[in-house]
């Protein structure tokens, strides 16, 4: 299934897209796609449903796909080809920061660029949603707790990453810096998550081309390394890391997001996002 929310910020509404495209009312049948809704009994019932027998509604905004996350785990330099682009030794084992949840937006918002920003960045990445809680889990078990997968559009200022002291979070959490979506699309829908193609352009040019079968670390082992850490719940969101092609990683000169240009990132089987930059609001 794909799942969404839409409406105005902080009022969304569930939804599914059935077979034929159309958004199909799920209000009635789930409070939100959020929590409880993520577990297995919940989203086998909701699939139970004849998608026909939902109401059709005409969404304007897409929301953020999940509700109630409280926490944005990343993963850094999880591409052997992206981190030699940055002049990293690829790492040995996840690195993993956080991203603030206030960053979290829908996928086709605009995006703020700092107000102080000189190194505005993109990079797409597939994003893990966690479905049922996690705790020492094995690899084998792994994606039992997985709900299932989105776009995410791990917006960074690497100035503020690199330069400013501290860890990789204040680069990675101003507003806005978390476009998800446009839908949840559930695990059994994605039998392979290590084979899809990510894609991301700048102003029509494209920067970042890839395929998860490059990733480090794979999806099972990622959700069991994490959950040695810290335990997921559901609605928490892995960032799996970004290909090659970011900004920051363009010879001869790197180049950065400016107000006023717009990028455009999809993953095969789970949509595409739209995002025009801003300067930042008050």
């Amino acid at each position: 299934m794909k799942l969404l929310r839409h409406g105005p910020a902080g009022a969304e509404k569930p939804a599914l897209l059935d077979a034929d495209g159309k958004v199909r009312d799920l209000s009635g049948i789930v409070a939100d796609i959020a929590g409880e809704a993520l577990s297995d009994a919940a989203l086998a019932r909701i699939a139970s449903i004849d998608p026909a027998s939902l109401p059709e509604v005409t969404p304007g905004r897409i929301g953020p796909c999940v509700a109630g996350t409280r926490k944005f785990i990343c993963v850094g330099l999880n591409y052997v080809d992206h981190a030699r682009e940055t002049g990293k030794t690829p790492p040995e084992e996840p690195i993993l920061f956080m991203k603030a949840t206030s960053a979290i937006i829908g996928p086709n918002d605009e995006v703020e660029i700092p107000r102080t920003s000189v190194k505005a960045d993109w990079e797409v990445e597939l994003g893990i949603v966690i479905g049922k809680r996690a705790k020492y889990v094995g690899e084998d078990k792994a994606l039992d707790h997985v709900a299932g997968y989105c776009v995410v559009n791990d917006v960074s200022e690497r100035a503020f990453q690199s330069e400013r002291g501290g860890q990789w979070t204040k680069g990675k959490s101003h507003d806005t810096f978390g476009p998800i979506g446009p839908w949840l699309v559930t695990r059994d829908e994605i039998p392979d998550p290590q084979n899809l193609a990510l894609w991301l352009d700048v102003d029509g040019v494209r920067r970042q081309t890839g395929t998860t079968a490059n990733m480090i670390f794979g999806v099972r082992y990622l959700v069991s390394y994490i959950s040695q850490f810290m335990t997921l719940e559901p609605g928490d969101i892995i960032a799996t890391g970004t290909p090659p092609g970011v900004g920051m990683g363009i010879k001869p000169e790197p180049v950065y997001l400016k107000a006023g240009q717009v990028m455009t990132l999809g993953i095969d089987g789970l949509g595409s996002q739209r995002q025009q930059t801003i300067e930042a609001r008050d």
